[in-house]
């Protein structure tokens, strides 16, 4: 039976994690490896681990949000006009966007930050960032009790624990090293010219 105390560690942890910019490990990871930790193994559980996952990780994100948000306000009235602008173009994008940036391993900042700055609307931001990690929460909860089950015979709980850290911290780095800014501007690069083209 997992306690109270757990559960706040879980949310708490997900929350510290990720208030670090850029360098936070993916909350599919945190997700799995207290799954691992708290030996977690039914359907209602990895629905509550996520939860408390998603729920930390978008509180933390939308502290990185509004800093941005209140910051835009103060920029020169060039900037904010240009701001304005792409606003409109980028604003039918950006729930599938930031959904995609929250469920995926890649780091949120170049879809959250743009989105702060733009004002893009903070209730739908938290909204959709919280399903987004809802989803990927849950998926590691699942996939972090099945790892358990499967290579519980091969290996304890403390060195599955200590390889799944060791996993975390290799992931974080690859990813660290993709430029997701430039993976992103030719994307909607492309994008423009596919359009151009059908015009």
């Amino acid at each position: 039976m997992i306690s109270l105390f757990e559960w706040l560690v879980v949310f708490l942890s997900s929350f510290g994690f990720n208030l670090i910019p850029f360098a936070g490990p993916s909350n599919l990871f945190i997700a799995s490896n207290f799954a691992l930790i708290l030996g977690v193994g039914d359907p209602i559980s990895f629905v509550i681990l996520g939860f408390l996952v998603a729920v930390g990780a978008a509180l933390a994100k939308s502290i990185h949000y509004m800093v941005t948000f209140f910051v835009g306000q103060h920029l020169s009235e060039k900037h904010r006009r240009r701001l304005d602008a792409d606003a409109v173009k980028i604003k039918r994008w950006a729930f599938p966007l930031l959904f995609i940036a929250a469920v995926s391993p890649v780091p949120d900042e170049p879809v959250v930050i743009p989105l702060g700055l733009m004002k893009y609307n903070p209730v739908k931001f938290f909204v959709v960032f919280f399903l987004g990690k809802l989803v990927i929460g849950v998926l590691g909860a699942f996939l972090g009790s099945w790892a358990k089950s499967t290579f519980s015979e091969w290996f304890s709980p403390e060195v599955t624990i200590v390889l799944s850290i060791i996993l975390t911290i290799v992931v974080t780095i690859v990813l660290l090293k993709i430029d997701v800014g430039k993976l992103t501007e030719r994307y909607l690069k492309r994008k423009r010219i596919a359009q151009q083209k059908q015009d």
